[in-house]
């Protein structure tokens, strides 16, 4: 990070009476960045996105924004746009007076906020919208002029809570992409929530992981998905296996009689672990191959999944734990593999992970 970031959020803390949301949160953020807060429901992202725009103030800590304390200050007194999962139109204003609301507060000329809202329209892709009403545009549309109304008055700091939630699919990736292009064009600091992975991989600079009102990890989207610094962190970022172990010594997990080769880097002979693999880096081997990590598996479901399959595997090594590989449809082609049939595959030893056990 650098020495002077746009926002820097120091040892905040956010209670609700006994219920502490927020637990010490430490951050900064970039100017021109785009961070995501991700996590479960109830991790505290919203909260902690409302305490930065002064909606619900933090018990404790410090907010500061491009070197100014705006920890006490009003929502009026900060210098953000926002934008809210139910977009908050004014459903009897038009296009047009939803995105120059803002502007006219200010007491601008006229002139200046039709040329402004005709701008704002035409950046977000709806030159022709602006005497309709919000209940003549369909939802992607009217995210498009909620995002333009918080940009209008070029916000240092934009929020996105949440945006996309309330789209379908289709929609909502078009949308994000159309978001990252956009903020990339207007070089705004924005900060966005979400609960959807695929959201904070696709679009984040950096992914702000958060569980229990802390946060377990800060990161570029490869750098979580490749290293994920907990369990946690693993399970909420794409799709792991897991299996239970314990170290058996330097390079080595036990895992029900069995030893598996892995890292195990600072963690004590005879420590309860977690052992991961991600499906995508399960290897298929030749049946009769002798490989590091090898495991015989029976196939116990196969789910077409387009470009690949995801193959429910079995294993007395396994015991109850379910374990995934993903194959692509070419090798399962190839292959002919299917339900009942039993596969060679190895654990590749430098990417198994290997984490303090759950609890």
């Amino acid at each position: 990070m650098t020495s002077n970031p746009y926002l820097r959020i120091s040892n905040v803390s956010k209670k609700f009476g006994e219920f502490e949301a927020l637990k010490n949160i430490s951050l900064e953020v970039n100017e021109t960045e785009f961070v995501c807060f991700l996590g479960p429901s109830g991790c505290g992202k919203t909260t902690l996105l409302r305490a930065i725009a002064g909606l619900d103030i933090q018990t404790t800590g410090r907010i500061e924004q491009a070197g100014r304390d705006i920890s006490a200050l009003p929502p009026s007194e900060r210098d953000f746009g926002i934008v809210f999962q139910s977009y908050a139109l004014f459903p009897n204003l038009t296009v047009e007076k939803n995105v120059a609301f803002g502007l006219e507060n200010r007491g601008l000329a006229r002139a200046q906020i039709r040329e402004r809202v005709g701008e704002l329209l035409d950046v977000v892709g709806l030159p022709d919208q602006g005497r309709k009403y919000p209940a003549q545009l369909s939802g992607g549309q009217q995210q498009r002029v909620a995002l333009a109304r918080a940009l209008a008055t070029s916000p240092g700091l934009l929020l996105l809570d949440e945006p996309l939630s309330a789209l379908d699919a289709r929609v909502r990736a078009r949308l994000r992409l159309e978001i990252k292009l956009l903020q990339q064009q207007l070089k705004v600091t924005t900060i966005m929530v979400t609960h959807d992975q695929e959201e904070a991989l696709t679009m984040a600079d950096r992914i702000v992981v958060m569980d229990h009102g802390i946060i377990e990890q800060v990161g570029a989207p490869r750098d979580i998905y490749a290293t994920p610094s907990s369990a946690f962190v693993a399970d909420f970022i794409g799709t792991m296996n897991f299996l239970g172990g314990t170290v058996a010594g330097d390079g080595e997990v036990d895992v029900r009689g069995r030893r598996l080769k892995c890292d195990t880097a600072n963690m004590p002979a005879g420590a309860a672990v977690t052992v991961s693999v991600r499906p995508e880096d399960v290897v298929l081997c030749a049946d009769d191959a002798d490989v590091v990590n090898g495991i015989d598996t029976e196939i116990r479901y196969v789910e077409f999944l387009g470009s690949f399959c995801r193959v429910g595997l079995a294993s007395d090594l396994f015991g109850e734990d379910e374990v995934c590989a993903d194959l692509s449809s070419n090798m399962m082609r190839e292959r002919a593999i299917d339900r009942g049939m039993t596969l060679r595959v190895r654990f590749p030893e430098n990417l198994v992970r290997v984490f303090p056990a759950r609890s």
